[in-house]
């Protein structure tokens, strides 16, 4: 086996070449190759292979065959490669062995085996010494192939073949500040399979991540981390298109890093962390009024148009946040198209890379994931059974921490799921509906006070002409959800009551 250690760019078309011809970025460079790559990429109709963690492909170059078996977490920087001579186009599972995939390699897996997808590719190499390091920059050009779809390929890797990991982010510094590169997780397999799907250009949700119970704390922190990382990367594209879904499965990603890192504060190192919950935080913010606003506008405003308001007030009030969503939809795009952007994904994956517990913490090193994962939901499923208890009395911010601390426990179920045996997922998947219930219960009752705060500002700030109209509708928005936040109020504090302690824990043969 070796591991193959890379990152992925996209750079505007017009400089992917310039990189290779033009000096000017860290290291010296070495020769220039050039190479025609044909791959087919195999798995099952139902996808068993990826549901693994696992890539087979057969590539073509020039006149021989390589059979390559890749495995690795999602959106990893780093993943074992295995690869072997084949005689033809078709995979040989005889020589899966030694690898991840030798176990599922039977008759049946032959027979059921299918190219998904292919991919050619015309890749032109160069060497890199930066430092003490080799590293290889690579520029690729080409498309992907599923049947009768397609989408082109123009992306940039750096290969670590020898030497340090922070030598490859110094280069990627560099080519971000010198030729705008953007780090993209996604692997050509990963492509190809969302081509195959048909959900190459839209918003991408949180994939499951497979956690092995005797992972220690810290080394099941780099997947999960990831994992948060390659969702906010994934939706960067719908976002610069204003997709409001997009802009939503941006923000689940950066909630679900900012949940990991609370999660995991009392063994992540405190200096690193705080300058990256920093930018984490600006980002957040930046895309925060977009969907604030979007739902805002269809979840309340849209409907009293067939509620007996007078067209003109609902008209006035739907034309001003309309403008207001465009304008913030704008700031996210802006945000996302930002150096500042760029330079926040190259530095949370080095920091999840390159950071170290905290030497003074011995347990870190003696805990494995399953004990630490049970440990903490039980710790955070008691608080907020406790803090539940007066969910009636408490005051809106005391509200909000509350919906934040259960968002966090609904993260954390979803982390651990797979460290959990299939005789114990009915007792975590009504944990996580109980857990989905009152996060959305109490996440109404927050909006609910933020669109008091917009609607009330629209009857103050409204021109003469319209102001009785948006008014009247404004006041009929916030009626109708003051006496809806009644009955959520009382559907939380129900299933909050509910909440119950696992009784099962994670299973530490998995």
């Amino acid at each position: 086996m070796t591991t193959e250690t890379e990152l992925k760019f996209r750079v505007a078309p017009g400089k992917l070449s310039s990189l290779l011809r033009k000096g000017g970025l860290t290291g010296r460079r070495g020769d220039q190759t050039e190479q025609s790559l044909v791959s087919t990429y195999y798995d099952t109709n139902k996808h068993r292979l990826r549901r693994h963690g696992l890539t087979l492909r057969v590539r073509k170059i020039e006149d021989h065959y390589v059979q390559t078996v890749k495995a690795g977490g999602t959106g990893g920087v780093t993943r074992g490669e295995w690869e072997r001579e084949v005689s033809g186009a078709s995979p040989d599972l005889e020589k899966t062995k030694h690898t991840p995939l030798q176990e599922l390699a039977t008759r049946k897996l032959r027979r059921k085996l299918a190219p998904m997808f292919r991919t050619d590719i015309h890749r032109m190499a160069q060497g890199r010494r930066v430092r003490r390091s080799q590293i290889e920059l690579a520029v690729d050009r080409g498309r992907i192939r599923a049947g009768r779809r397609s989408r082109p390929v123009a992306e940039l890797e750096l290969e670590l073949k020898s030497g340090h990991v922070a030598d490859l982010f110094r280069l990627a510094r560099d080519l971000e500040r010198k030729a705008g590169a953007e780090l993209d997780l996604r692997s050509k397999a990963e492509q190809g399979y969302l081509l195959v799907s048909g959900s190459g250009s839209g918003a991408q949700r949180a994939e499951s991540i497979a956690l092995k119970a005797g992972l220690s704390p810290r080394e099941a922190f780099r997947p999960i981390a990831h994992s948060t990382l390659h969702q906010i990367t994934a939706n960067a594209d719908p976002v610069r298109d204003m997709d409001a879904e997009g802009v939503h499965q941006m923000r689940v990603g950066l909630r679900r890093l900012r949940a990991a890192i609370s999660l995991f504060a009392d063994l992540l190192p405190r200096a690193s962390t705080a300058r990256i919950k920093t930018e984490l935080k600006w980002l957040t913010a930046e895309l925060a009024p977009a969907r604030e606003i979007d739902v805002f506008l269809n979840e309340s405003i849209r409907p009293i148009t067939e509620q007996g308001v007078p067209r003109r007030g609902a008209r006035a009030i739907r034309k001003r946040f309309s403008r207001q969503r465009m304008a913030a939809f704008g700031r996210a795009r802006a945000a996302v198209m930002s150096a500042r952007y760029r330079r926040l994904l190259i530095d949370v994956a080095e920091w999840i890379e390159g950071g170290r517990p905290r030497a003074h913490d011995d347990r870190n090193d003696e805990r494995t994931i399953a004990a630490y994962a049970a440990e903490l939901l039980d710790r955070r499923i008691r608080k907020a059974r406790k803090q539940g208890k007066r969910l009636t009395n408490l005051e809106p911010m005391q509200r909000h921490k509350l919906r934040i601390r259960i968002k966090k426990i609904r993260y954390a179920v979803d982390f651990f799921e797979s460290l959990y045996s299939d005789s114990q997922q009915k007792e975590l998947a009504e944990l996580s509906g109980r857990l989905k219930q009152i996060q959305s219960a109490l996440g109404s009752l927050n909006d609910f006070m933020a669109h008091r705060e917009l609607a009330t500002e629209a009857a103050l700030t409204a021109p003469p002409e319209h102001r009785r109209a948006q008014a009247f509708a404004s006041g009929v928005i916030v009626g109708q959800e003051r006496k809806a936040a009644d009955g959520l109020m009382q559907a939380a504090a129900k299933e909050l009551y509910r909440l119950r302690r696992l009784r099962a824990v994670p299973d530490v043969r998995a």
